[in-house]
């Protein structure tokens, strides 16, 4: 008999940030993409993340855009809200205090980036965090971002000593850290793959689950191969991870959120605008992503 799974698990989609022409939040389309992602079968959505442009965007605009989130969602769907701090720990803490969470159902945030910090440092940093937020945490670790690896030692310390720690997204890229995690940690404590590659392999090995870029665009295919995975299903778990395989690198090669917003974009969903410093995918690469878009099963490019 399968265990119960931890919270968050399943498939996350880390929700893009849609533009007008005059780069101001278009929120039509923004609850056209929710539509979309929900229709497709995730299980809950991140607000305010890396791929949601929220180094970006005001406070004001998080703000406003979580709200909107919270209120067209209207609990369909679990809400993630993205809360990053920089390098300032204190500061971050004082901002969970201070935030109204109605309606979001817990947090994620990454460790401090360019001070590059110690395990050490970063323990500290995460549970000061977890004494702060009345949600769960989920700690989210993308040495990409940060240029500092949380190792599995201190994943398993947090999560061993706070149990506001819900569960970590794996972005290392490294599958060695996501097993290593599983061997030892709580059962209840959810191993979420942040590479959408590996996704399936993370769950093969007992993990939990996904916090998916492509499922903007490809929502049905991610959370299909999700749930196969989860369910054992391994010949259909990779049969769709092959159908999105060659589409992964054209959503990075030029940075993300800048591929993914393309990809959206080529379903009508929304227009291809970003904020400097990130500018729209380059013409060759587009054509070569619309391309591979169109020999995805089911997915229809306009």
């Amino acid at each position: 008999m399968q265990q119960p799974l931890p919270p968050f698990s399943g498939t996350g989609v880390a929700l893009i940030t849609p533009f007008k022409a005059d780069l101001t939040i278009d929120y039509p389309a923004l609850g056209n993409i929710i539509d979309y992602v929900i229709n497709g079968g995730v299980d809950y959505v991140v607000c305010l993340g890396t791929t949601g442009e929220a180094i970006t965007l005001s406070s004001q605009e998080c703000r406003e855009i979580l709200d909107f989130t919270i209120r067209h969602v209207d609990e369909r769907v679990p809400i993630v809200a993205g809360f990053f701090g920089g390098n300032y720990t204190e500061k971050l803490e004082k901002n969970i205090r201070e935030y109204n969470f109605d309606g979001v159902a817990g947090i994620m945030s990454s460790s401090p980036a360019y001070s590059k910090p110690p395990q050490s440092g970063i323990y500290q940093h995460f549970m000061r965090v977890a004494d702060a937020s009345p949600l769960p945490v989920i700690i989210y670790n993308v040495p990409g971002r940060t240029s500092s690896n949380v190792l599995p030692e201190t994943i398993l310390k947090l999560a061993e000593n706070h149990h506001n720690f819900a569960a970590v997204k794996e972005a290392s890229g490294r599958l060695e850290q996501s097993v290593e995690i599983l061997k030892y940690c709580r059962k209840d404590f959810g191993v979420l793959s942040g590479d959408d590659p590996i996704t399936a392999a993370v769950i093969a090995m007992g993990g939990h689950g996904g916090i998916s870029v492509i499922a903007n665009a490809l929502p049905a295919q991610f959370s299909g191969m999700v749930n196969a995975a989860l369910n054992s299903n391994f010949p259909v778990a990779r049969k769709l991870n092959f159908d999105m395989l060659e589409v992964h690198p054209l959503l990075y090669v030029e940075g993300n959120p800048v591929g993914i917003k393309a990809a959206v974009s080529m379903l009508g969903l929304c227009r291809n605008y970003l904020r400097v410093p990130l500018v729209p995918l380059s013409e060759p690469y587009r054509e070569k992503l619309r391309a591979l878009l169109a020999r995805v099963p089911d997915f229809v490019v306009e």
